[in-house]
């Protein structure tokens, strides 16, 4: 089995699991600035558990993750987390108790003739648009978020980043762009999200 490790963090990698690339990178590195000591953490689709991992390792918080394919959760599990196999928000219980919401969605368009067979389709499946699990996130989050919370979201530009700032807006939220990378074929993104009782 592969293993990799990043800023303190030894993850165990899986097959049918999406492997941490650029975005994940970015996202575990920009998540890091920002989360502090004593926080309550919640990831959505952490896949391996990487950025979770990475997290755990070097800040004392409470973490919960939850993962929608059975493969993928099993390897979060192996590499620490606390994972619940759920569809976003869908087995979490009690509400408005997380500091952090941390999501990376499957964001490049798919089309139909493009869609990989197995759990592996939902990490990289975001619909025609890249989008299509913007909005279901979007629509629950600030049932778990607290008031003073933030939300940090992983999209690309092929996904259309201005498009996904104004849904965040749509739902009270500020969103600005606070780190990015360029890479081959897109650029991509990480946009904070807090509430209007958080100015």
């Amino acid at each position: 089995m592969v293993t990799i490790e990043h800023r303190n963090a030894k993850v165990k990698l899986a097959e049918q699991v999406y492997e941490p690339a650029e975005d994940s990178y970015l996202l575990a590195d920009t998540a890091l600035e920002l989360v502090k000591d004593g926080m309550n953490v919640l990831e959505i689709g952490t896949g391996t558990g990487f950025v979770s991992a990475v997290l755990k390792a070097n800040r004392n918080i409470i973490l919960t993750a939850t993962e929608i394919s059975p493969i993928a959760a099993k390897c979060a599990k192996s590499n620490g987390i606390n994972v619940i196999r759920t569809d976003m928000f869908a087995g979490l219980k009690g509400k408005k108790q997380f500091d952090v919401v941390i999501f990376n969605p499957p964001y490049l368009p798919t089309a139909e003739d493009e869609k990989v067979p197995g759990w592996l389709n939902y990490a990289f499946d975001g619909g025609v648009d890249g989008r299509n699990d913007i909005e279901p996130f979007m629509q629950q989050v600030s049932n778990y978020l607290k008031p003073y919370g933030f939300i940090l979201m992983l999209v690309s530009s092929l996904t259309g980043i201005d498009e996904v700032i104004e849904e965040m807006e749509e739902y009270s939220f500020k969103a600005q762009v606070i780190s990015s990378e360029k890479c081959s074929f897109e650029k991509l993104v990480v946009i904070m999200a807090t509430t209007a009782t958080a100015e």
